[in-house]
Formats: C-alpha cells, structure tokens, sequence
C-alpha cells in the first residue's frame, strides 16, 4: 500500500506546482528510480486531464555516458533533449540516487562540454517555456548526508515539501517590495563583508512553484557592482566534488580570488567562460523546517536564515546581462549558531543572525511561517 504521503505530495506538484491543465502535455523527468512517486505523479496527471511522459536516468549510466562521450555526441544529445522539451507544457524533475558524489570522476573538461549543450535544454527551454518544478526525493544517502534516521528524514522530508505554501506566498510579498524599492545591499558576517546594487533587477517569489522543497525570494545584483569578501559556511557540492570554506573576493564584479579546500579546482569551474567569474542570483532562504545544511542545493538555499550567492548564469526573469553554462547556488546561513551576521538595504538593518528585524518582514521568520 503506498504510503498517503506520496499521494499528497504528487497532488501538490501537480496541481499547486504546474498547475496541469486538460490536455496539457507533462514530462516527469526521474534521476534515479522512484517508481512510487512517479506512478502517483502520473495517476495525478491523468485526473487532471493532462498527458504524462516519462523519462527515468540512473547516475551510474550517466557517469558512463559522460566519460565516454565527446563534443559531437553532445550536441546530437542536446538536440534530441530539445526536441523533446520544445513539445511539452509542464515539466517535474524527481531527483534521487545512491551517492552525491558519483559523477566526481567525470572529467572537468565533460562537464564542461555537457554544461554548454545539453544543459543549454533547461536554460534555455526548459525554465523560461515550461510550467516547471524540480524536487528531490527522500531515501538512505539523503537521511545519512542530514545525519538522521532513514524513518527521522522522511518525516522531516514530508513536513519540509508539503508545509502551507499559500501563506508563505502572501508572506513573501512584503520582501519583494522591500527589495523591489533597495538600491544598495550591504552583507556583513565572519569573513563577510559584501557590497552591490540590485537597482531595478526584477524580484521573484518562490513559494511550492518551481521547487520543492521551496522557500525563496531571488533577483540579482547589477553585475559590476559587487565588491568584497564572501565566505561560504556550508559544504557546496558541485559537478561531484564538495566544495568546503569557500572564500571569494570580488572587484566591480568579477570574482578575482576564489579559495577552498582545492583552490585549483575551483578555479578551474570559475574559468569554464568570462560569465563564470560573475554573479548570477542573489536570494534569501527562509524555508522554517530546514535547519542545517545536507550537501543538497535544493534544500540548503532554502535553510531558514540564509541566503546565496550564484556565479554564473543568471535567470531570465531576473536577468542582470551575465550569461554563463554554469550557475552555482553557494549558501551562507547567517543564524547565530552559524556565526550570525547582519543585512541591510540601503543602509538599513533588515536582518540581524538571520531574523528579520524589521515590522513589516516578521512574518517571515520561522516561528511565523510555520504557526
């Protein structure tokens, strides 16, 4: 009997996340084997009178495919990824797999042909032409990376991905505006001071509708304008390697020094094209059940009382000019049990060890979203 979580889950990608219409065409699209949760997102598309493709992806084949795979090969791959994407209406990403680490031994100069073409199918189709929202699902590694109980992580996991959406949606309006109206940003924290404008760069709410789990609000800064010190306090797995104590250093821009537990390696992912070395997203997580970071992107840029800073490419709907085959969410949580530190629009304190201090954003704060 499957578990009525699933269900519950599959009716919120469905019908909250993509808003399936009658006759609309959906991919589901599954790295690593949910069969569960794919069957229940099928029975939902269905009721809801669309059209369900699936295409299902096991890691280990892919590390094969990548190695093995040259420049022509790609672009044949990417085609084929396109012509498929180009004809749906809605997309659900369920990603899963065994070991976060399997594509480590890809090498660099793959992934970099595989980011710049078959990649090119979600920047470029994908997000800005489909109704989308990408997940990851629950299973053995994810509990063992939270350091949880396998039985421990799927509660969490459930209260994380179906928490009430609708109010934190409402919520988030305050700090569009707010943000919507801030010039200068300012960043202070342990090996942090951090200076840009995000003038006139749209703002977007995420609430349950491209991600889940979800809970946050991303624009960009102008992409000359950031300049200091970032350091990055949790673990950043990236193309199969996790980065640790990251330490960038920006000048009207451009990335300029990048430190981490293998500096050659990271600066390696920064010379991939000119884009890479700049900014792509600024956004602050405020997800009230995600506490501490698990080496899964799409869980720790949605930790409460944090935010992230992208090199790379930057959204459509948030465009500040930086195009890049890379974007790469790096988190910092400024909680006081991560070392606190301080926000300010204009020059004005927002949010202090990652609490909003302000009237008009306390709704956002943990004890608020999830009352």
């Amino acid at each position: 009997m499957r578990d009525p979580r699933i269900n519950k889950l599959a009716d919120l990608l469905v019908n909250y996340s993509v808003k399936l219409q009658e006759g609309e065409k959906l991919l589901i699209e599954n790295t690593g084997i949910q069969r569960e949760l794919v069957a229940a997102i099928v029975e939902k598309a269905y009721e809801a009178g669309g059209h369900p493709f699936v295409e299902l992806k096991d890691p280990k084949i892919m590390r094969t495919l990548l190695k093995g795979a040259n420049e022509t090969q790609m672009k044949a791959w990417e085609r084929y990824e396109a012509t498929v994407m180009e004809d749906m209406d809605a997309y659900i990403a369920i990603r899963s797999g065994d070991n976060i680490n399997e594509l480590s031994d890809v090498p660099s100069e793959k992934n970099k042909i595989f980011g710049q073409t078959v990649m090119n199918v979600h920047r470029q189709i994908r997000v800005p032409k489909t109704k989308w929202c990408v997940l990851r699902y629950p299973n053995e590694s994810m509990a063992q990376l939270a350091e949880m109980s396998t039985e421990a992580f799927e509660d969490f996991y459930f209260n994380v991905c179906t928490l009430d959406y609708e109010k934190m949606n409402k919520a988030m309006d305050a700090l569009v505006k707010k943000m919507e109206e801030t010039d200068e940003v300012k960043i202070t924290g342990p090996g942090t001071d951090l200076t840009f404008s995000i003038k006139d760069i749209p703002v977007i709410k995420c609430a349950g509708e491209m991600n889940i789990p979800d809970g946050e609000v991303y624009t960009a800064p102008v992409r000359n304008s950031v300049n200091g010190t970032i350091t990055y306090n949790t673990p950043s797995p990236y193309q199969g390697f996790t980065y640790e104590n990251v330490q960038l250093t920006l000048e009207n821009g451009k990335i300029v020094d990048a430190q981490a537990n293998d500096s050659k390696r990271i600066q390696e992912v920064f010379n991939t094209d000119e884009g890479a070395r700049y900014i792509g997203e600024f956004a602050i997580g405020i997800n009230p059940y995600i506490q501490h970071p698990m080496k899964d992107i799409l869980f720790d840029e949605k930790i409460d009382g944090s935010f992230h800073f992208t090199p790379g490419q930057a959204y459509e709907n948030a465009y500040n000019g930086n195009d890049s085959s890379i974007h790469w969410d790096m988190v910092n949580i400024q909680r006081e049990d991560y070392g606190g530190g301080e926000m300010y629009f204009d020059g004005k304190l927002i949010r202090k060890d990652g609490r909003f201090v302000i009237p008009e954003l306390e709704g956002l704060n943990a004890d608020q979203l999830k009352a």
